[in-house]
């Protein structure tokens, strides 16, 4: 079935009693027992749910994997991850991760657990002089937070497999509507789940899934026994997001490239960071693994943090808000927002300057959009002059 179709048929879960189309809430802590020993399948809640495994077993669907894990956050997602490799492990992750992951293998790293590189993805030939003996795990971000820099996954998954490495993809950024990691090689796939898939801005949770099931169990056992899973109200509302998944998608695609192409175009903006543009550094990439570009986009302000907080402070349909993936549109600043736990270093090696905005595109009707970011960026001073096009002209 086309994803669409699996979307929704894969999200209706048929009580067996009554026929529900609707997926039930099994909102109870636990469950009867036939006799001594003999379950019905589920016991207690943190360890299995109906509804929280009617998510699961859709999300293995739209992934292409064997197993899939919903657990409570997406931070919950990486933490259960890392906590299947042994202490003194060297994982090696992109040098331009969202700010909460590095926060963490940060505090893997200064507590001695693991030892992390942070490396520049975007040369696979390079990945190989950063492997040890010790190195157990490859973790990418693609596209990359908030620079939306797509990595060639294949290459990458090849050189890390000769090492029998574990390769982990974040696939939060497009979900599995724009792209299918397992397909290049993956061996695990980690989502927020509170982002696209959710897309209404009312729950937080995440998901790890499996492309084997020796891995599925793996992470399913971890995840019991650090009670990282997901509840299951949040369960059921993450299903019902995800049966629109892809009318939100397209319309989120549309209304990022008429965004993107109006910023390009703009003397208020020195640079736009989208991969659907021919301009992007990695577009050439993104069109051979990518099946759509997102709906995220993030671009430099001429004049800096001054101008910046110009543009933040007046828009109105953008949100000034963290997070992304939501019918709603948003707007941030990652130095101060997203990324300031990542630390001052590691950002300025990842090329996250003060001058960046990022936003976040919403299903709002397009030229509404576009007259908040005309509003809010004919504030800059045009003393950083760059050609500009009317809005009329971007509309048209």
């Amino acid at each position: 079935m086309h994803i669409e179709t699996t979307a929704i048929q894969a999200t209706t879960h048929t009580d067996s009693e009554y026929g529900s189309i609707g997926t039930p809430l099994y909102q109870t802590s636990n469950f009867r027992f036939r006799a001594p020993g003999e379950s019905t399948g589920y016991d207690y809640t943190r360890s299995g749910n109906p509804t929280r495994a009617t998510l699961e077993n859709v999300l293995a669907q739209l992934e292409g994997g064997e197993r899939a894990i919903a657990v409570s956050t997406g931070m919950s997602a990486i933490s259960t991850v890392l906590a299947h490799f042994p202490a003194g492990s060297h994982i090696i992750c992109t040098h331009d991760c969202y700010g909460g992951t590095a926060r963490l293998l940060n505090h893997h790293k200064t507590s001695g657990t693991l030892d992390v590189s942070f490396v520049d993805l975007g040369d696979p030939s390079q990945l190989e002089n950063y492997i040890t003996s010790k190195t157990r795990c490859l973790w990418i971000e693609t596209p990359s937070n908030p620079l939306l820099a797509v990595v060639d996954v294949s290459a990458l998954t090849e050189i890390a497999h000769r090492y029998n490495l574990l390769v982990c993809v974040d696939n939060t950024f497009l979900s599995p509507f724009n792209f299918k990691p397992f397909k290049f090689g993956a061996d695990i796939v980690v989502h927020s789940t509170t982002k696209w898939l959710n897309g209404h801005s009312d729950v937080v949770g995440g998901a790890i899934i499996a492309k084997t099931k020796e891995h599925g169990d793996r992470f399913a056992w971890l995840a019991n026994a650090l009670g990282t899973t997901t509840g299951v109200f949040d369960s059921w509302l993450v299903l019902r997001g995800i049966k629109t998944l892809g009318v939100r998608m397209r319309q989120h695609e549309t209304n990022a490239h008429a965004v993107a192409q109006y910023l390009s175009k703009h003397h208020a903006v020195n640079e736009v960071f989208y991969p659907g543009l021919v301009s992007h550094a990695t577009h050439h990439i993104a069109t051979k693994l990518l099946e759509g570009f997102g709906g995220v986009i993030s671009f430099r302000v001429n004049g800096g943090i001054k101008e910046v907080n110009k543009i933040l402070a007046a828009t109105k349909i953008f949100a000034l808000a963290e997070s992304l993936g939501g019918v709603e549109s948003l707007i941030e600043h990652p130095a101060t927002m997203s990324h300031a736990s990542m630390g001052d270093e590691l950002r300025a090696n990842a090329g996250i300057t003060d001058d960046i905005i990022r936003i976040s595109i919403g299903i709002e009707h397009i030229d509404d959009l576009l007259a908040d970011l005309e509003y809010a960026l004919s504030l800059v001073s045009r003393s950083h002059s760059y050609s500009h096009s009317s809005l009329a002209e971007v509309i048209s």
